[in-house]
């Protein structure tokens, strides 16, 4: 057997003893429903704060002879995770006043424009202020309360969707390949998340762009929208509210959206658990030479336990949450996720590009962006020393092993 077989296999056996770990110590008790809500603000430590000066640019190209060009710009909202400072936001060539609302079901912002008879691409510039923090949960799998019923506030989070989170027969008799019995919340999250890792590989240039639960069990391929989506999917079969998250990261790449997974785990609320970045860090720890094989082992069990412990970095702040929802004002019909912007041109949604996808060279649309940190701040899901804190925890985890 290789050296990188063998690293592969030890690390896929490390998730046994883990996901048993879990079933052991998580009991937990029956939280009150009465005491649940899907507004509750996140329950993880704050630090490491980071301000950003944000600096936002969409230019949309709508077809020839378009008579409306309708698009829907998010706008990031303070929360108990992040704080925005308003700048701000305008278009050009065409001066269009937006209108700004708030969508009911999950309450998103957006900055809606409305350009009649467009002539060329048309401009929108969005600058604002957003402090970010690093959230950590430090989940106690003993901890998590049971829920016998949830609350129908939580309806959103539990359905079956047209399109993104759809939960269907496929879904369900995989998942019950993955998950065979119920043991507590974390663990069966993790056995999940783990067959995730280890199944599905990261493909810019086959993805659906709409967190599809689909599009990963049919290609075993996609990016970071089909992983969450799968998740999701998966939480909401076996009864957990779930959501995907998408945020922009403020730093130069390609495409500057991503999105996360988050689960509702009682106490803790919502979760945060970013599946595919976690997966790719493990990636990069097994191809870096100048590691031993003892030192790859401890920095993919930390990579783990940092995931599974309930991480959020300060790399990225949030835009929308949700799927499969109505704007506001509504599109002609619903958006399966908002990534940097939604539009129309008369009534037609215009495809969501991805400048990561190297087959494709024609877009609707682009984003120019420019972000100004406070302070000099390491993305950790390619910084190793960022999972320090970790390395000495117990291995609790199940995710980022392939």
């Amino acid at each position: 057997m290789s050296k990188r077989i063998w690293l592969v296999e030890r690390r896929r056996n490390i998730l046994a003893p883990a996901i048993a770990w879990l079933s052991l110590m998580a009991v937990g008790s029956a939280a009150s429903a009465a005491e649940l809500s899907p507004d509750m603000p996140y329950r993880a430590e704050k630090r490491n704060p980071v301000a950003y000066e944000v600096d936002f640019t969409a230019v949309v190209t709508p077809p020839y002879k378009t008579k409306k060009l309708s698009v829907w710009m998010p706008m990031p909202q303070s929360d108990s995770a992040q704080e925005v400072v308003e700048g701000q936001i305008y278009s050009f060539p065409m001066n269009v006043k937006p209108q700004v609302g708030v969508e009911p079901v999950f309450g998103n912002r957006f900055a809606y424009f409305e350009f009649d008879a467009p002539q060329g691409a048309q401009m929108i510039r969005h600058t604002f202020k957003v402090t970010t923090h690093e959230l950590r949960w430090n989940i106690d799998p003993k901890k998590i309360e049971r829920v016998e019923k949830w609350p129908e506030a939580f309806a959103p989070y539990l359905r079956g969707e047209d399109q993104a989170v759809v939960v269907n027969d496929k879904v369900k008799r995989l998942l019950s390949e993955i998950v065979p019995e119920m043991h507590d919340p974390l663990s069966n999250v993790s056995q999940y998340i783990a067959w995730v890792n280890a199944n599905i590989e990261y493909d810019h240039d086959n993805a659906s762009l709409a967190a599809s639960s689909q599009h990963p069990i049919d290609e075993r391929r996609g990016h970071c929208s089909d992983y969450h989506g799968l998740c999701a999917a998966f939480g909401r079969a076996l009864g957990y509210p779930t959501r995907v998250t998408y945020g922009i990261n403020p730093f130069p790449k390609a495409s500057p959206s991503h999105c996360k997974l988050e689960v509702f785990l009682p106490p803790y609320g919502w979760v945060s658990f970013d599946v595919s970045e976690t997966q790719k860090l493990v990636e990069q720890i097994n191809k870096d030479s100048k590691l031993s094989d003892e030192e790859k082992l401890q920095l993919v069990a930390a990579a783990n336990n940092r995931m599974m412990s309930g991480y959020r970095d300060n790399t990225w702040y949030l835009q929308t949450r949700g799927t499969d929802y109505d704007l506001a004002p509504p599109a002609a019909k619903r958006a399966p996720v908002v990534r940097t912007i939604y539009a129309e041109a008369d009534g037609v949604a215009l495809r969501d590009p991805d400048p990561s996808n190297s087959k494709k060279r024609e877009y609707s649309w682009m984003t120019m962006h420019h972000y100004k940190p406070s302070n000099e701040v390491k993305y950790p899901f390619k910084d190793t020393k960022s999972l320090d804190a970790w390395k000495t925890a117990p291995a609790k985890t199940a995710g980022g092993a392939k």
